[in-house]
């Protein structure tokens, strides 16, 4: 896949989006506009947040964010054909997008246009009602009623538009400079043909934010909750997370199945030297778990769906059958950034679809979770209320107390946040939550708004609480000197042995998420082989874990990254006795050469030359 002409386009689209947003909003936000006689609602929606002390800037980084990941997914289903007209893309011949053309020959699809909404378009583009612009106009309404289509498909990704979001959707989107002429040709069909071009996409649109908070770290500007995304998310390249995959979940199925036909689907796959005995058993794909518990835009949970189903044919499903199934049984992401989970979401559906042309009539919706920062102080009477009734029913009053207020900085601490309820428990929790809504008559909105909140909280809970056959992870990296105070006392008290940087604390959390003998994979800076602080780290690993496969990559070897890298195995339990699989690539420069050695010598290996 050609990679700079993405990455020109994702970063320059950025800086027009935002530039563009926030010229929208400031002519929306004049005395007279007429957004203000047209959209009143949506206008008080938008000018609550900024009195909530939403600064402009925020929030025009935030829609032009949502937008930009509102195209991308237009552009890649339409040349997928997935859409039943084509949203963002021309017709062969054609230099607009082919839902307007089509509007303009007099045709608007009333499956995806509310009747209403279509004579207004045919009456703009007929010139019966006046518009400055009106093929522009028409075209807002129709992409606008096309999101609105696909919310009911994928509503992570497209939520209902209706506010503020709308109001502040840039105007030139039909000129040759548009953004979407841009898009149209950075998103080629060569580009679409997988969709890891999304995850791409998602690191080069927030490349420059990185840059710019790299540059306040030097000085000595500490990382915030806004910023810790843009300084901690990493693309995996693909090979090290064929690795991963291949190495822990292959791993699994081949302890319990040696007489598989999988390696020969898994060229990474380091066999083992002699036949093991004790492992955890699992006899059914739809019993396995994986989870990403920091999945950023899904590449890990990708291959993982890829993996999965090969094992599912092999097992004899019926292929229409197998991709939700994944979805729903198999595959679990936890991300403290909302863009990029959205993106993991449309990553896994694009994989279910691709797999079974009938997805999008009963999809399943994929398990990616956003750790939202939720306050639940328990000191209100509604609050008070919710607590009181779940205690009476057996749930642990001070345990629930201490998860309901657990997330109240989720998006600084994400997953390294521990749960004290069982998973189990936050179930039973959830549908007694859920009973207690039913019985309230007429609640106050005070009451729905706690148990809505309580809600969610307890959902945010059980991914964290939850066991997992599987976690593999490239989780942030940040030391010391760049967090802040909050952060940095915080790993203090909760990660002791493992406070040198987030990527540490995050293995050691991993290794509580996974089930005792699962499989775990991870790609860290590889400072934790050797420097002092991280000692206690590397004891815990050794002592009461299984390193077993380890690959460390050359020390420039990973473009993406401003550590050296390593990649490794782990199994959730201590056998001293087991033999691991070791890589050094030290000999090799160069990033692009990484891959291919990796390669060359697992399959040597594999071969016998051990």
């Amino acid at each position: 896949m050609e990679t700079a002409t993405l990455k020109k386009f994702a970063q320059q689209a950025r800086r027009e989006l935002i530039s563009q947003v926030k010229m929208r909003l400031e002519r929306v936000l004049l005395p007279d506009s007429l957004e203000r006689r047209e959209h009143p609602a949506a206008l008080d929606a938008l000018q609550q947040q900024l009195a909530q002390g939403v600064s402009k800037d925020s929030l025009a980084e935030k829609v032009a964010y949502t937008w930009f990941n509102r195209f991308c997914a237009l552009r890649f289903m339409d040349v997928q054909g997935y859409t039943r007209v084509r949203v963002v893309s021309p017709s062969s011949g054609e230099l607009q997008p082919e839902i307007l053309s089509e509007a303009k020959g007099g045709h608007v699809d009333t499956s995806i246009v509310e009747e209403k909404t279509a004579r207004k378009i045919l009456d703009l583009l007929r010139e019966v009602v006046p518009s400055d612009n009106p093929q522009a106009e028409a075209y807002r309404l129709l992409l606008v009623s096309a999101c609105n289509h696909w919310h009911q498909t994928m509503p992570f990704l497209f939520e209902a538009i209706d506010d503020a979001t709308e109001l502040l959707l840039p105007h030139d989107l039909l000129s040759s400079q548009s953004i979407l002429a841009q898009l149209r040709d950075a998103l080629t069909p060569e580009n679409c043909q997988d969709v890891e071009v999304i995850g791409w996409l998602y690191q080069f649109y927030i490349s420059e934010k990185k840059d710019e908070v790299f540059e306040g770290f030097k000085k000595n500007i500490k990382a915030t909750p806004q910023t810790i995304p843009a300084a901690t998310q990493l693309f995996t390249p693909h090979w090290i997370v064929r690795y991963l995959v291949e190495n822990s979940l292959g791993r699994l199925w081949m302890l319990n199945h040696p007489h598989s036909r999988l390696p020969d689907k898994m060229e990474y796959y380091i066999q083992p030297e002699q036949p093991e005995t004790d492992f955890l058993h699992v006899s059914n794909p739809e019993d396995i778990r994986v989870c990403d518990p920091a999945c950023g835009s899904g590449h890990m949970l990708s291959y993982a769906y890829d993996l999965l189903k090969a094992i599912y044919e092999e097992q004899g499903y019926a292929r229409a059958a197998i991709p939700g199934k994944i979805l729903e049984k198999n595959l679990f992401g936890i991300e403290i950034d909302e863009r990029a989970a959205q993106l993991s979401s449309f990553v896994l559906a694009m994989k279910a679809r691709s797999d079974s042309r009938s997805f999008f009539r009963n999809p399943v919706k994929p398990n990616v979770c956003v750790l939202d920062p939720l306050v639940f102080p328990g000191n209100s009477a509604e609050e008070r209320f919710l607590v009181d009734s779940l205690a009476r029913e057996g749930i642990p009053r001070a345990q629930l107390l201490h998860d309901l207020q657990l997330f109240a900085e989720a998006n600084q601490f994400g997953s390294l946040l521990r749960p004290q309820l069982a998973e189990s428990q936050l179930e039973k929790a959830s549908q007694l939550l859920q009973e207690l809504r039913a019985r309230t008559t007429a609640p106050t909105m005070l009451q729905g708004e706690a148990f809505e909140r309580g809600a969610k909280i307890l959902d945010q809970a059980r991914f964290l609480a939850s066991k997992y056959h599987v976690v593999i992870a490239n989780p942030p990296y940040m030391g010391g000197s760049n967090m802040n105070s909050r952060l940095s006392e915080w790993l203090k008290k909760n990660y002791s042995d493992a406070k040198s940087d987030l990527f540490s604390a995050f293995i050691v959390r991993n290794t509580e998420l996974c089930l005792p003998k699962g499989q775990l994979g991870f790609m860290t800076p590889f400072v934790w082989m050797f420097i002092a602080s991280y000692e206690k780290l590397r004891y815990f690993i050794i002592d009461q874990k299984t390193i077993t496969s380890l690959i460390q990559l050359e020390y420039s070897g990973f473009d993406g990254a401003t550590v050296p890298i390593c990649t490794f195995t782990l199994e959730n339990s201590s056998k001293p006795k087991f033999r691991g699989a070791y890589v050094r690539l030290s000999d090799f420069k160069g990033a692009a050469i990484q891959g291919p050695k990796a390669l060359e010598i697992i399959q040597a290996a594999n071969e016998g030359d051990r």
